[in-house]
């Protein structure tokens, strides 16, 4: 089973969530597909890793959204005996006291290119372990900061000590995100000096060792968003892994910052885009942050027109995507339309089969999807129903939005009510759907089907943000706010169009340029007799954005700047 897994030393990567499959409930949003991608890639490259995740039986939830358009929350079950081989091997944790087993299933992650991939799915739900603690494995992001602490106790600790029962040879540990710290404190437990050999005063732990086989991804640019823990609460849950003062030193002295504990315990630290980098060494000032910008898997995203497109075009493009640089100038351009159309009209099938709206395949569409809450914006577009009114007359416009909001974010879902109510007012004018239930068939629909992708956040707080890449690798350009992987991918008219002022921390304006882009940049040139203009601008999506931000690319500098060092 494993074993085939175990005979060379592996790269073991750890997130709270990865997306595997749309049926798989072990991910919510962008970070677990951005870890789906990332190894999905490694078994495309041939790089040798290992990914540990929560099974998560409940999963994040199943979104309805009744006619008031309140957004409710359905449990996501599934069976991972339909996709998984249940482990042998279980590691004994310490929780509130009780011992907790922790055991898991495999699933291999088989790539298009013949690459596998093991992917550890931790388990507590075990008839021996306590009702609580079996309860540990079953929602993604649910319960209290408690719950939430025991989750990733067992995702970094036990993780890593099923990875050992296991007999993985391992060469490297890599944090996607803060909430795997607590492997590091399980490491510095493994590298410990005998208390014989310490002199006064020195360290009890070979700092400097664990600090080598640690590389963490930071993903959050807003203080607030990275995990604290009481040092109260974590007494009562964890115990002693460390002693105390070693603890309080590389995790905070006032609560335990998963962050901070990552940042002091890791050789190499990356933010995922060249702007979140910059803010990221502002949050953090004196740790070293390297930018690696984020990228998604070409060949999952690329819908099946595009797929039949480059491969008559560029042989071998999956594996190397640079080969797309060549789009602008080596595929005429009814090719990519037609290659559109086709995507286009998948979209509005699944419109119809998911809502009451009927769509035209002529029609100017944005997309809009991603999780729903406040710092997205999701509501920019409607900040002036009038003017929006007198653009769709003048020029036929459709909108398709898709996203959840936390079960525990009530402005979140108001944004939802609010998408809904601003759908029925503006009903006579423009036609906008709202896919319920946004998991990664439904995103791969309409990154490959809507006209223009727009993404509106409040900047500096997006990250990364990889949807836009996704509509790139299909020839549909961004309309979008300056912020993360934007900043590096949009030329002015050439790739897409921007919206506001990266140089300006005000955002008050963005409504404003988001019409004026839409009335005197996107829809002239949608609508013009000649397509040629907008045909250019697909080709430029193509060629300078989905050659460059592709997740290729990206696992190639993790593979050179932070695992071979």
């Amino acid at each position: 089973m494993h074993d085939e897994f175990t005979h060379e030393p592996r790269v073991a990567y750890f997130s709270m969530e990865i997306a595997l499959h749309n049926e798989i409930a072990t991910y919510s949003g962008g970070l677990g597909v951005l870890a789906g991608d990332t190894i999905r890639t490694a078994a495309d490259l041939e790089l040798p890793m290992v990914a540990l995740t929560l099974v998560s039986h409940y999963g994040y939830f199943r979104q309805e959204i009744n006619a008031d358009g309140r957004q409710i929350e359905h449990p996501h079950n599934w069976d991972p005996a339909q996709w998984a081989e249940p482990l042998t091997a279980r590691v004994a944790l310490t929780i509130e006291g009780r011992t907790v087993w922790v055991g898991g299933w495999l699933y291999v992650l088989e790539g298009h290119m013949n690459g596998r991939q093991p992917v550890i799915l931790l388990d507590t739900d075990f008839g021996d372990n306590h009702p609580d603690d079996r309860a540990i494995s079953y929602h993604l992001y649910g319960g209290d900061e408690a719950y939430r602490f025991k989750q990733e106790l067992v995702l970094g600790v036990g993780g890593m000590r099923l990875l050992r029962a296991l007999d993985f040879k391992l060469r490297q540990y890599h944090m996607n995100e803060g909430h795997s710290a607590l492997l590091s404190l399980e490491l510095l437990r493994r590298y410990a000096y005998p208390a014989e050999d310490l002199r006064p005063g020195e360290s009890p732990y070979d700092l400097p060792r664990v600090r080598e086989l640690c590389c963490f991804t930071t993903h959050t640019p807003v203080e607030a968003g990275h995990d604290r823990f009481s040092y109260e609460l974590v007494d009562s849950i964890m115990g002693p892994l460390v002693d105390k003062a070693t603890l309080k030193q590389l995790a905070g002295q006032d609560s335990l910052n998963m962050t901070r504990l990552a940042l002091n315990l890791s050789e190499y630290v990356n933010g995922v885009a060249k702007r979140h980098a910059e803010v990221s060494r502002t949050m953090f000032p004196g740790y070293r942050v390297h930018a690696v910008t984020n990228g998604v898997h070409p060949f999952t995203w690329a819908g099946d027109s595009f797929r039949e497109l480059f491969n008559t075009h560029f042989p071998g493009w999956c594996h190397e995507p640079e080969l797309l640089l060549r789009a602008d100038c080596c595929i005429p351009d009814q090719l990519i339309l037609n290659a559109h159309r086709q995507c286009k009209q998948q979209l509005l099938e699944k419109v119809s089969m998911l809502t009451s709206v009927r769509l035209d395949p002529d029609k100017l569409t944005l997309g809009f999807a991603r999780r729903m809450t406040a710092y997205k914006r999701p509501d920019l577009l409607f900040s002036d129903l009038a003017r929006l009114k007198a653009l769709a007359r003048r020029w036929p416009l459709q909108v398709v939005l898709a996203g959840k909001a936390h079960p525990q974010d009530e402005s979140g879902k108001q944004l939802i009510e609010l998408l809904h109510r601003h759908m029925h007012e503006l009903a006579d004018d423009i036609a906008i759907a709202y896919l319920p239930d946004y998991g990664l068939d439904i995103a791969r629909t309409m990154v490959g089907g809507v006209d223009v992708w727009l993404n509106t956040p409040l900047r500096p707080f997006e990250a990364s943000g990889t949807s836009g890449m996704k509509a790139a690798i299909n020839g549909v350009p961004n309309l979008s706010v300056l912020d993360g992987w934007w900043v590096e991918g949009c030329i002015e008219g050439i790739t897409g169009w921007a919206v506001g002022d990266s140089e300006k921390v005000d955002n008050g304006d963005d409504a404003v340029s988001l019409y004026d882009k839409l009335e005197n940049k996107v829809m002239p040139l949608f609508y013009a007799e000649d397509r040629a203009g907008w045909v250019a601008v697909m080709k430029g999506a193509i060629a300078r954005n989905a050659a460059v931000f592709n997740s290729h690319r990206m696992m190639r500098r993790y593979a050179t700047e932070a695992y071979i060092r």
